[in-house]
Formats: structure tokens, sequence, C-alpha cells
């Protein structure tokens, strides 16, 4: 099935991939609890990041961590609601995907805690 908005062009396909992408947020604010503390996680730090007597180098490194944190747990919500649509039932490959993202997120997280660490003492 081909979708409608596969031979749009230009502004238009722009238009409607900005459209979809906060569907996307929307969806996972809605439905993932992790999702909405890792964006209270990020209004809180990214400001005290832009207030923190550190040079931009670092202002801009702490603010892409936290933003790393969000991506990741963009694409784990992602795999974890095609892997929910694909079955429900327990599977190996199923548990190997999900638990494969959660370590990602977790590693975005201790990527967080090792860039703001760093800048924070040197």
């Amino acid at each position: 099935m081909k979708s409608a908005d596969k031979g749009k062009t230009g502004l238009r396909r722009i238009w409607n991939a900005l459209g979809y992408s906060l569907d996307g947020f929307r969806a996972a604010y809605r439905h993932e609890q992790a999702f909405r503390q890792e964006i209270l996680l990020a209004t809180l730090l990214i400001p005290l990041a832009l207030w923190l007597p550190v040079g931009g180098m670092g202002k801009a490194l702490m603010i892409a961590s936290v933003l790393l944190v969000i991506i990741v747990e963009l694409i784990n919500s992602a795999i974890e609601a095609t892997v929910d649509r694909i079955s429900l039932d327990r599977d190996d490959l199923a548990k190997r995907a999900k638990d494969t993202g959660s370590a990602a997120v977790l590693a975005s997280l201790v990527n967080v805690l090792a860039v703001w660490g760093l800048v924070l003492t040197a």
C-alpha cells in the first residue's frame, strides 16, 4: 500500500514531515512515562546548562547530551511499539529488541552524567 504523501515534494513534503514529527512527540508524551520523565529532566537541565558559568562549547555539549536522551528514547519507543504491534506474545527476539533499546537509553543517560561531570570539573 502506497502512502498518499509519497509523491509530495518541496515545501508540502517538509510541512507534512513536520506534522508527522509533532504527532510522534505527542504520542511519545501521551503513551511513554519514561519520555515524560526525560522531558522534565530536559526542562530542568537545559536552562541550568545555559545559566552555569561554562564556555559555549561546554554549554553545547551539556545540552546536546540531554537532547540525545530524548532522541534515543523516541527511537526506543518506536522499537517497543513496533514489537508490540507484531505480537504481544513472549518471544526471545522481541525481548532482545526491547532490552537493547532500553540499554541504548541507559547509555545515553550515562553519557549525560559523563559530559556534565567532565564539563563541570574542567
